[in-house]
């Protein structure tokens, strides 16, 4: 505590010395004398006070007990550590008002360490703050009792120094919240790091059996249930967030920030609406969010069977997200799992385009893209040579011709089942690769 009495001095000139000149300060002996008298009374009863201080302790911890619920909880489940604690803390305020200078240092550092200490265990910081003024209360009150019991005519000096006590809870109050707020800080990052590192291992397909219970519960995720993951890129901060907001609606996810990428692990079926169904191509309840969903590219992977298998469907959405277009957009894995295929193996996707479509380099830049033009369209069109021919603004009988040229060039047969599934691979990695 600081000086428990503030001095107050009075000019004098030195011996010998000629006053300043003007007017002559005034002494004020009586003032002087209050001052002193207030001392006098401070230190024989804060003496008393340190003499009583277990008596003084057991009405702290009853009143704490009594007035505050969570300090309740506190003495339930240690009483021993909590009588000690507020123990301690009664003797150094008690010790400052004898000493304010040689126990300031000691009394700071135990507040400090109540504080973080009480930060560690989640005691409510109200509650903390709550205990120290009621510390300061009963100190008061017991510098009132013993005072107006041994000397009652000497209650009124008291008042001299009610401000230099209050002073001293208010700054240990203080000193108690920073250090909570400092222990809170370190306490809510070690979590957050925590909390990006079992996430990271899941995504990474990394994550140990033994540590799936933590990691459940740190993303408030059951470990068992079905998972998709979405993967969303964008070029400025509002697309992503915009994307992750869409993609996370009505849902329970988790976001995963990443330097160029961010994952959201999200949980099917439960509160949702609609589900994923292993074997079917139904979507999840993320269906309900556009495609398109600004600059954002996002790609999202088939479902998965529980948290173990979150790597796996981290995987498949980074391919989906691959195949997103540079502009923007979401690809569902589930609708382009042929164009997934070609995609997770891009070497062999160049070698089936070498192989299927390369006889077709030879001919004129501009005659190979009508005739590759002319077999995505029919694909398209379900083989419909027709409709086509419609989309591409010429006969159906152009088409046919552009077709059969294709199948004279390459040797194959858009007829033979084999090389139309070869066929329409190619122009998928084609199109991929273009991108």
């Amino acid at each position: 505590m600081h000086q428990a009495l503030r001095s107050r001095t009075v000019f004098r000139p030195a011996s010998g010395a000629t006053a300043a000149p003007g007017p002559r300060p005034h002494p004020q002996p009586v003032r002087s004398l209050i001052d002193a008298d207030a001392l006098r009374v401070l230190h024989r009863a804060a003496r008393v006070l340190l003499a009583d201080l277990p008596d003084l302790t057991d009405r702290l911890v009853a009143a704490l007990q009594d007035q505050e619920p969570a300090y309740r909880a506190a003495v339930t489940s240690d009483p021993a550590a909590t009588w000690q604690e507020v123990h301690r803390s009664l003797r150094h305020s008690v010790c400052s008002l004898l000493d304010p200078r040689g126990s300031r240092d000691a009394a700071r550092r135990c507040s400090w360490k109540i504080g973080a200490t009480r930060a560690e265990q989640g005691l409510p910081l109200d509650a903390l703050l709550h205990a120290f003024r009621l510390g300061g209360s009963l100190v008061w009150q017991g510098l009132i009792e013993e005072t107006s019991r041994t000397a009652p005519e000497d209650v009124r000096l008291l008042v001299h120094i009610a401000t230099d006590v209050w002073n001293f809870v208010d700054e240990h109050c203080s000193l108690v919240a920073d250090a909570y707020r400092q222990v809170e800080r370190q306490l809510a990052w070690r979590r957050e790091n925590r909390l990006r590192v079992l996430a990271g291992a899941l995504l990474d397909g990394a994550s140990r059996i033994a540590d799936l219970p933590e990691t459940a519960h740190a993303l408030d995720l059951p470990e068992e249930g079905r998972y998709v993951v979405v993967a969303v890129t964008a070029g400025c901060p509002s697309d992503g967030a915009g994307a992750r907001s869409a993609h996370g609606r009505g849902t329970r996810v988790y976001w995963h920030t990443g330097v160029e990428v961010d994952y959201g692990i999200v949980l099917l079926g439960g509160d949702s609406a609609e589900g994923e169904d292993a074997g079917s191509g139904s979507r999840p309840p993320l269906s309900a969010v556009p495609p398109d969903s600004g600059g954002a590219r996002t790609g999202i992977s088939t479902a998965v069977s529980g948290l173990a298998a979150v790597g796996d469907a981290r995987r498949l959405a980074d391919i989906a997200l691959d195949m997103c277009p540079r502009t923007g957009g979401t690809v569902r894995l589930t609708e382009h799992l042929p164009a997934a295929l070609v995609a997770s193996a891009a070497d062999l996707g160049t070698a089936l385009v070498e192989r299927v479509l390369g006889p077709l380099s030879g001919l004129e830049p501009a005659d190979e893209a009508v005739l590759l033009d002319t077999l995505v369209t029919w694909l398209a069109c379900d083989g419909s040579a027709q409709r086509a021919g419609e989309r591409l603004y010429c006969h159906r009988n152009t088409v046919l011709n552009r077709l059969r040229r294709y199948e004279q060039l390459t040797g194959r047969s858009l007829s033979r089942p084999a090389d139309l599934v070869e066929i329409s691979l190619a122009l998928t990695a084609r199109g991929l690769r273009s991108r």
